[in-house]
């Protein structure tokens, strides 16, 4: 047994998951030569050879903490588990080339049921032509649990990472932010009335973008190509998994800088604004801490704006700061607001 000399436990809630990683890991050193990166980014750095470095990141998906089978198709599911990862690989500006698959599983599930979620890993590995190479299969009293860890590789020294932001870069984002988290309270309420009536036929084509943007997420595997054809290498960037404002703030953090977001330039989807209204949310909010919406924030030098400002896919939200200035979103009013992390926390206590 662990003992605890002085009897006092800290909640596990009380440092969230970054916390948590940052504290567990913090006596971690680095031994070999060909660690070029370790905890602290999207991924793993490892030197291959005069030319290559290796990326790997992993993650790790529960039933009833990640997903929620009443509403998520298998197949769906299985696609999805591979995104979040290739998603990571493209935060360091590397190609993604494999992927490891572990499950566990209870025996409510029949055989028909894990070739669904198969079938979705397959297609997702054939669309983004990675190699499915391995993995572990075991049993689980607690419903479905899926691990993927995800290989790719990068030329040496173009590996991009969080911590490579300056004062006075621009702060930018692809594609549009919130439309996942909104799809997820659709679901949500369609699962809610299914209880009280099973009956009830959902109609979900007035939301089908934001549905698709949370069952089938898509990773941006051609913002590397693009930004290579425009002439332009992000000096900083990470993907967009817990919210905006949790990934600005891990760009702040680990580049030393704050940050300036502007609230009036944050890309939303019409329908992730009509359907905020309906469920009386701040769209605002919901694109700062909604999560899952896998797209790519990245930082870049000032002069290279002219680049990229006529580019549909790519919005300037803001710029980054002295790190003594700290990180605030400027309202569409021109009130300064101090940006907290308020992303999605697997690790809180239920309320």
């Amino acid at each position: 047994m662990f003992e605890n000399k002085d009897n006092s436990n800290t909640s596990i809630s009380n440092l969230g998951e970054f916390g948590l990683i940052d504290h567990l890991t913090k006596n971690f050193k680095i031994k070999q030569k060909s660690t070029v990166k370790g905890i602290g980014d999207d991924a793993a750095v490892i030197s291959a050879d005069s030319e290559k470095e290796i990326v790997v990141t992993t993650d790790l998906l529960l039933e009833g903490v990640h997903f929620d089978l009443s509403y998520v198709p298998l197949k769906h599911l299985g696609y999805k588990a591979v995104i979040v990862n290739l998603s990571d690989v493209y935060a360091m500006n590397a190609e993604p080339t494999q992927i490891t698959v572990s499950i566990a599983v209870s025996n409510r599930f029949p055989v028909e049921a894990l070739e669904e979620l198969y079938a979705g890993i397959t297609a997702a590995a054939k669309i983004y032509n990675v190699d499915v190479v391995g993995g572990d299969t075991t049993s689980s009293t607690t419903g479905l649990i899926i691990s993927i860890t995800a290989i790719g590789t990068v030329n040496k020294g173009e590996a991009i990472y969080r911590s490579g932001a300056k004062e006075n870069d621009l702060l930018v984002v692809t594609g549009d932010l919130g439309a996942a988290y909104m799809g997820l309270q659709v679901l949500e309420r369609e699962k809610e009335v299914y209880k009280v009536n099973p009956n009830s036929q959902p109609d979900l084509e007035p939301y089908s973008y934001l549905v698709e943007r949370q069952l089938k997420p898509e990773a941006r595997k051609d913002i590397s190509g693009l930004l290579k054809e425009l002439d332009v290498k992000p000096t900083s960037m990470i993907d967009i998994s817990d919210g905006l404002s949790s990934e600005i703030i891990h760009i702040c953090k680990n580049s030393k800088a704050g940050c300036n977001l502007f609230e009036d330039k944050i890309p939303l989807d019409p329908q992730v604004i009509s359907t905020c209204e309906e469920f009386n949310l701040d769209s605002t909010t919901i694109a700062l801490s909604g999560g899952e919406d896998y797209e790519l924030l990245f930082t870049i030098k000032t002069e290279d704006y002219p680049k990229i400002k006529a580019n549909p896919h790519l919005t300037v939200i803001g710029h980054m700061t002295d790190q003594r200035e700290g990180i605030h979103l400027i309202s569409r009013g021109g009130t300064k607001i101090p940006l907290i992390a308020r992303g999605w926390n697997a690790l809180k206590e239920d309320e």
